[in-house]
C-alpha cells in the first residue's frame, strides 16, 4: 500500500472520505507494534494523539477547514518540546521533564491540523552520526530496511519510522551537523534542512546554538516540503529567527533551467564506490531533464570543514549543557559534598559517554590560553568556508554531492569506529550545516540494494532551488 501524499490526505479528509480518528488509531497501533523491534520512539502519546484526532473530527463535522496537515500524524524528535509529553533530548539528565508549552514549530503543526503522535529516538542531545549514542537507559534505534544496520543520526527515529510506516506521516527533525541528511540517506527517505534562521528554534533543546536547525523528513520531497513550509517563518520569541517572508516550498514552478555544480571534492577517497556511481547516474538523468551541470571545487571545506565544525559545536555544547548540574535544571541526586563534587556526580550518573567526551573537549577549547588557538580560529575558518561556498554559487544554483559517504553500516561496524573515524563520516553534511545553508537528501538506488542519499545544497534562503532539483532527482518506484 502506497500512503497518500499530505495534499491527497488533506483533500480526502475534507471531502469526508477518510476518518482522522481511524487513521490515527491505525498508525498508533503500527508504531506500538514495531517499536519493540526497531525502537524508533521514546514516547508514543496514544492518549494525546487520539484526543487531537477527536477535536479535529468534531471541527470537521462543523464544516471547518482544518489546514494543510488536516489529521496528518507527525512524529517529533525528542529534542523538540511538546506540551504535556516527556521530552528529554535522548538524555537521562532530563528524565521526567514534561514541557508546559509547545515549541513554535510544534504549535504551527497543530495550527495546520497536524497530530503529534510521539517523540522519536535520537543520539543524546544530537551527539552522533549513527544513532548509537543514545543516552543512559535508551534503546538503540534500528534501520527498518535491515535491523542489523543503523538508522543514521542524530534524528534516527525520525528517519527510521518515516521509512517504516505504511501510513501517511511526516516527521519534525533537527540538524546540527547533518542530523537530518544522515538518517534520510541511510533510511531511504527525503530530508530537508533549511537555512539557519528560517525555522524558529524556540522550544528546541540546544546542542550548538549557532548551528541547530529544525527541518522536515517525509517519504517524498513534496511531503517534507509541505511540513517545512508549515513550520517556517519569523518568531519574535526567538532571537535567531529571521524576519523574512515564507516561501511557498510546495509550489516550485519551472523557470529558467537550473544550473547545478557537481562538487568534485566530495568524490574519490572516503566515498563508497556504490554511492559515487549512484550519484553520477542521478546526474545523468538530471542532465536529460534539462539541468545544466558544471564541476565545482570546495577544497577548503573538504580539508577543514569537519575539524572547524567540531571545535565550534563542542564549545557551544559544553556551554549549553552547563545548566544541567542537578541544582536548577535536569536530574539530581541527594545533596552532599562541595558544589563541584555534587555537580560532577550528577553529570557522571546521567550523561552518556559521548556527551561527556564532547563536554570535556568543548570546555578545553574554551579555556583561557586555548580559546584563541581553537575556538576563535574555528569561527574565523567558518567565514573562509562560507566565502568558498559563495564563490561556488556564482555559477550554480544548487551544488550536488553524496549525502553520506558510506552505505548504512551494520551496528557492530559502526560501534568499532574510533571517534575520529565517526566524525569523518560527516564530510558531506557538515559543510552546508556549518555555513547555515539549506540542503536536502533525496533517496538514491544503489547496486548494493541499500539506500543512499543524493545531497543538494543551495545558497541561503534558496530552499526553493533545493526542492525544485530534489523533485527532479526523486526516483519513484
Amino acid at each position: 500500500m502506497t500512503p497518500l501524499s499530505l495534499s491527497e490526505f488533506a483533500a480526502r479528509v475534507h471531502a469526508g472520505d477518510l476518518s482522522i480518528v481511524e487513521h490515527t488509531h491505525a498508525i498508533l497501533d503500527e508504531a506500538e507494534e514495531t517499536n519493540e523491534q526497531f525502537h524508533h520512539f521514546v514516547k508514543i502519546d496514544r492518549a494525546g494523539a487520539l484526543a487531537q484526532a477527536e477535536v479535529l473530527d468534531a471541527r470537521l463535522k462543523k464544516g471547518e477547514s482544518l489546514g494543510v496537515l488536516a489529521g496528518v500524524p507527525v512524529s517529533v524528535k525528542d529534542a523538540i518540546c511538546v506540551r504535556g509529553v516527556e521530552s528529554r533530548a535522548g538524555s537521562a539528565i532530563l528524565n521526567g521533564y514534561v514541557p508546559p508549552f509547545d515549541a513554535t514549530s510544534v504549535a504551527r503543526i497543530r495550527a495546520a491540523g497536524g497530530i503529534v503522535i510521539g517523540k522519536t529516538s535520537q543520539d543524546e542531545f544530537g551527539f552522533g552520526t549513527f544513532g548509537l549514542n543514545t543516552g543512559i537507559g535508551f534503546e538503540t534505534p534500528k534501520n527498518p530496511l535491515d535491523d542489523s544496520r543503523v538508522c543514521g543520526g542524530s534524528s534516527a527515529g525520525c528517519g527510521g519510522f518515516t521509512a517504516l510506516t505504511k501510513h501517511t506521516h511526516v516527521s519534525l527533525a533537527e540538524s546540527t551537523g547533518g542530523s537530518i541528511s544522515a538518517p534520510a540517506a541511510f533510511c531511504g527517505v527525503a530530508g530537508l534542512t533549511p537555512t539557519y534562521g528560517r525555522v524558529s528554534r524556540y522550544g528546541l533543546m540546544d546542542y550548538a546554538s549557532s548551528l541547530d536547525k529544525i527541518g522536515a523528513m517525509g517519504k517524498t520531497v513534496d511531503d517534507a516540503a509541505c511540513l517545512l513550509e508549515v513550520v517556517s517563518g519569523h518568531d519574535p520569541r526567538e532571537s535567531t529567527s529571521a524576519d523574512r517572508p515564507v516561501d511557498f516550498f510546495t509550489s516550485t514552478p519551472s523557470a529558467k533551467p537550473l544550473r547545478a555544480g557537481l562538487v568534485m571534492d566530495f568524490f574519490g577517497a572516503g566515498i563508497a564506490p556504490e554511492i559515487e556511481k549512484a550519484v553520477r547516474r542521478s546526474v545523468s538523468r538530471l542532465e536529460k531533464k534539462g539541468v545544466e551541470f558544471s564541476e565545482v571545487h570546495l577544497p577548503k571545506n573538504r580539508r577543514f570543514g569537519v575539524a572547524a565544525y567540531y571545535v565550534t559545536a563542542m564549545a557551544e555544547a559544553s556551554t549549553n549543557l552547563a545548566k544541567f548540574a542537578g541544582m536548577r535544571y535536569g536530574a539530581t541526586l541527594p545533596l552532599s559534598g562541595s558544589y563541584n563534587s555534587f555537580f560532577s556526580r550528577v553529570r557522571e550518573a546521567h550523561f552518556g559517554f559521548e556527551a561527556k567526551r564532547r563536554v570535556l573537549l568543548g570546555t578545553f577549547v574554551r579555556m583561557a590560553g586555548y580559546r584563541d588557538a581553537f575556538y576563535l580560529k574555528a569561527l574565523k575558518a567558518r567565514t573562509v568556508l562560507q566565502n568558498e561556498f559563495r564563490q561556488a554559487f556564482g555559477g550554480s544554483d544548487v551544488l550536488v554531492h553524496p549525502a553520506m559517504p558510506v552505505l548504512p553500516p551494520r551496528v557492530d561496524e559502526a560501534k568499532n569506529l574510533s571517534p575520529v573515524e565517526e566524525y569523518a563520516m560527516d564530510l558531506c553534511t557538515v559543510p552546508a550545516n556549518f555555513s547555515g545553508l539549506p540542503h536536502a537528501s533525496v533517496p538514491l538506488r544503489t547496486t548494493a540494494g541499500l539506500p543512499a542519499g543524493l545531497g543538494l545544497t543551495a545558497d541561503v534562503w534558496n530552499e526553493r532551488h533545493v526542492i525544485r532539483l530534489a523533485k527532479l532527482a526523486e526516483e519513484r518506484s
